[in-house]
C-alpha cells in the first residue's frame, strides 16, 4: 500500500516521478475496476436529485460514454483524511505505538487549524506509513481496510458529494476516486460506495508483500493530473466532457484538465481560484449554501442533504 505524500500546488509541472506515479495508479485502477461492483448496503440512502427550481442544461449528460467523473477523497467525498482514519484502525490493531498516533494527531490538528497541508508533516506521515506496512501482505491490509471503513469512514461520507457521484453513475458514466491515499484503501472505499474504481498512491510489493518503497511518488498535485490523463487515454475518454471535484488548491492541476471542474468544500486558495475562473462551487460543511457559480440541477437536493449533514472536517490523508 502506499502512503501519503504531498507536493506543491499547480505552478509545478509534472516530473518524471509524477508521470510514473500517475501511470502506475491508472494501471492499478483499470485492473481493479473490473472487480468493483456496487455494494447495495452502501447505496441505500441515495437522494432524489431533481430540483425544479434549477433551470440549467442537463448535466451529467445521459449516455455520454466518453465522459467520466473524478472525485478527490479527503474532505471532498469524506469528512477528514482517509490516511488518518486508516492510521487509527492500524493503531487499534497494534501496528504501531502511542507516540506514532500522537504524531498523526498533531499533523491532523495542524491541517484543521491552518487549513493547508504542511509539506513537512505530510512527508513525515508518508514515511511513517511506509515503515508501518513494510513486510505486511497486500491482502492483509486490504482485509483490514474493509473493517476500518466500517469503523471510521462509512458515517463520514458527505451526502451531497455522494449524490453528485451517483448522478454521474445514473447517467451511465464511470466515476473514479483520485487520492493520495494508498490505492488499496481507495479501492475499498470506491467499491463500498458503488463507484467504478480508484486512482491512488501505489506502493511497491514483491510476492504480495510491501517493500516499504513507492512506485514513483505519492499521488498528489501534478501526479493526480498525470493519473487522470493516463486513465482517460486508456479508457478513450474526452477530458473536455469529464468532470472533476476537489476541496484543495493542490488539485488545481487535475481540475484544470477537465471541462467541468468543481470546487467542493474548497480551501481559501481554491475558492479564490474557482471564482476567478467561474468554476462551480459547493460547500457542504455548513447549513448555508456556499456562494455558487452555475451549480447543475443534479446537485440540487443532494446539496441540501450534504449541507445539513455534519460539520467539522475531522482528519486528513494517507497515501
Amino acid at each position: 500500500m502506499a502512503a501519503l505524500g504531498w507536493l506543491t500546488p499547480r505552478r509545478r509541472s509534472a516530473t518524471a516521478r509524477s508521470v510514473l506515479a500517475g501511470e502506475a495508479s491508472a494501471e492499478a485502477a483499470r485492473k481493479s475496476s473490473q472487480d468493483v461492483s456496487p455494494d447495495s448496503s452502501d447505496l441505500s440512502d441515495r437522494t432524489d436529485r431533481t430540483d425544479g427550481s434549477e433551470k440549467e442544461p442537463e448535466f451529467p449528460v445521459l449516455g455520454d460514454d466518453r465522459a467520466a467523473a473524478f472525485f478527490d477523497l479527503d474532505n471532498t467525498v469524506m469528512q477528514g483524511a482517509a490516511l488518518f482514519h486508516f492510521g487509527r484502525g492500524l493503531y487499534k490493531r497494534k501496528f504501531f505505538e502511542t507516540r506514532d498516533l500522537a504524531r498523526f494527531a498533531w499533523q491532523q490538528a495542524w491541517f484543521r487549524l491552518a487549513g493547508v497541508e504542511d509539506p513537512e508533516h505530510m512527508q513525515e506521515a508518508r514515511d511513517s506509513a511506509l515503515s508501518i506496512v513494510k513486510g505486511h501482505r497486500v491482502s492483509e491490509l486490504m482485509s483490514i481496510g474493509e473493517e476500518i471503513y466500517d469503523e471510521y469512514m462509512a458515517e463520514r461520507i458527505w451526502p451531497g458529494t455522494r449524490a453528485l457521484a451517483q448522478a454521474h453513475l445514473d447517467a451511465g458514466q464511470k466515476v473514479w476516486l483520485v487520492t493520495a491515499a494508498p490505492v488499496e484503501i481507495a479501492q475499498v472505499i470506491a467499491r463500498r460506495l458503488g463507484l467504478t474504481g480508484a486512482l491512488g498512491t501505489v506502493a511497491e510489493s514483491v510476492g504480495g508483500v510491501y517493500t516499504g518503497a513507492l512506485v514513483g511518488e505519492p499521488l498528489h498535485g501534478p501526479a493526480k493530473a498525470e493519473a487522470v490523463r493516463a486513465l482517460a487515454a486508456a479508457e478513450g475518454l474526452d477530458l473536455s466532457r469529464c468532470a472533476a471535484y476537489s476541496d484543495s488548491h493542490n488539485d488545481i492541476p487535475m481540475l484544470s484538465l477537465v471541462g467541468h471542474p468543481y470546487a467542493i468544500n474548497p480551501d481559501s486558495k481554491l475558492r479564490k481560484h474557482a471564482r476567478q475562473l467561474e468554476w462551480r462551487l459547493r460547500d457542504y460543511r455548513t447549513g448555508r449554501k456556499a456562494a455558487k457559480v452555475g451549480i447543475p440541477a443534479a446537485a440540487g437536493v443532494g446539496a441540501v442533504a450534504g449541507g445539513t449533514a455534519a460539520a467539522i472536517a475531522l482528519h486528513r490523508r494517507r497515501r
